[in-house]
């Protein structure tokens, strides 16, 4: 028998004509990610179905764990492959899958069949049935269950057929490439790097910009980013990370401009920043992990304000989210102990004391009026200067 990884999507199953692109998206991605571990692996789609068949020596937990970072699997089984389908082979194979995943086998059990093949000699429901009684044969300390089984015993009837029982997880989702790329405003915090991860499960594509501010921010605050960057690539893969040096624009706004508008002037620089390095490299919005309310410059009237800037559509994935939401993602994807090292970015070393929550569009604009002497020509030297990390976990 052949060892292999059933791998199951869900949202894919409901594109109707233009499924194939989504299957062989994923697929590909699949590929990609196995090829960057130990083992041989044949990827392979058919009727619904996507098998990953395992060759030469790997690492199953290794495996399972490297197909639940592929958005668009929605879950795993390991399974048995069975090229000799034949009734009497199939049994033992059967059997023989039971007895090495759990050994003595004694557990009450349901059989769950599926028969892509209409010629087999048997229908669905009548392997259930003669499955059941082959194991309750062989194995005497087990016993049927229709309702409230212990273990699945799962056989499919292709053109080979193939054995299984554990289900594991997947990420979910869409393949990576099927719906464009978008540029992730990337701090050192707990959100951010979660909005890329769940903009990454709707097949989105990423790059990322981080704005640093030497001195008042370190090259350990950087490294810390960088990291960020390379954990959110275990699912969204490559990701280009641009570093902009946002010292200069920061200290000029500070001067010229009030203290409590801080927070809402940097941010609208920042995000046209990001809109330009976004369309100079094929970006179709901006992601951040901005939360309703969850600070000053995430109040509705403070997004208003930002957005105002934009002529790219802004995505934010963690919009409607509490912050133990957000907190519990993190921890899954394994960002949060990352994101919580103690050192400052940009954003929260400029803090004012008394920061608008309500801020308005025109009080703004004539605000920002004291620094577009100098403004803008600062903007284009910070984006064309952007320094380039490429990240692929």
């Amino acid at each position: 028998m052949v060892q292999g990884f059933l791998l199951k999507y869900a949202e894919i199953g409901i594109k109707g004509k233009n499924r194939y692109k989504f299957e062989n998206a994923l697929c590909e991605q699949t590929r990609i990610k196995l090829a960057k571990i130990d083992g041989n692996y044949n990827v392979v789609r058919e009727q619904g179905r996507i098998y990953a068949e395992a060759s030469g020596d790997f690492d199953s937990d290794e495996v399972i764990e490297t197909l639940q970072r592929v958005p668009g699997i929605s879950a795993i089984s390991p399974v048995e492959v069975v090229e000799d389908k034949s009734w009497d082979n199939l049994k033992k194979a059967t059997g023989d899958f039971i007895e090495k995943q759990y050994g003595s086998a004694c557990f009450s059990f349901k059989v769950k069949a599926k028969r892509s093949d209409k010629h087999y000699i048997y229908t669905s429901p009548e392997i259930c049935v003669e499955m059941g009684a082959y194991i309750l044969s062989r194995f005497d300390r087990t016993s049927v269950d229709v309702h409230n089984p212990e273990v699945y015993i799962w056989v499919e009837i292709r053109d080979k057929a193939y054995i299984y029982s554990k289900v594991y997880k997947g990420a979910g989702g869409m393949p990576l490439g099927t719906a464009g790329k978008a540029m992730l405003l990337l701090s050192g915090g707990i959100d951010s790097p979660v909005a890329g991860y769940m903009i990454s499960r709707r097949g989105v594509n990423l790059d990322a910009v981080y704005f640093h501010a030497p001195p008042y921010t370190s090259e350990r605050a950087k490294e810390k980013v960088v990291e960020l960057a390379r954990l959110v690539s275990r699912y969204a893969g490559k990701i280009r990370l641009f570093t902009v040096n946002f010292t200069d624009i920061q200290m000029y706004i500070y001067e010229k401009c009030p203290h409590e508008e801080l927070t809402i002037i940097m941010r609208r620089y920042m995000m046209r920043i990001a809109e330009e390095l976004a369309v100079n490299n094929g970006c179709m919005g901006l992601v951040t992990g901005e939360s309703i309310g969850q600070v000053a410059s995430q109040t509705m009237q403070s997004l208003a304000v930002t957005n105002e800037v934009c002529s790219l559509p802004v995505y934010r994935p963690l919009i409607a989210f509490d912050k133990q939401d957000i907190v519990n993602i993190a921890e899954k994807i394994g960002t949060f102990e990352t994101s919580i090292q103690p050192y400052e970015d940009c954003c929260t070393i400029f803090v004012a004391k008394h920061p608008v929550t309500k801020p308005e569009a025109k009080v703004i604009r004539n605000s920002e009026k004291k620094i577009e002497d100098k403004i803008e020509e600062m903007v284009r030297e910070a984006a064309s200067t952007a320094e380039i990390t490429e990240l692929d976990a």
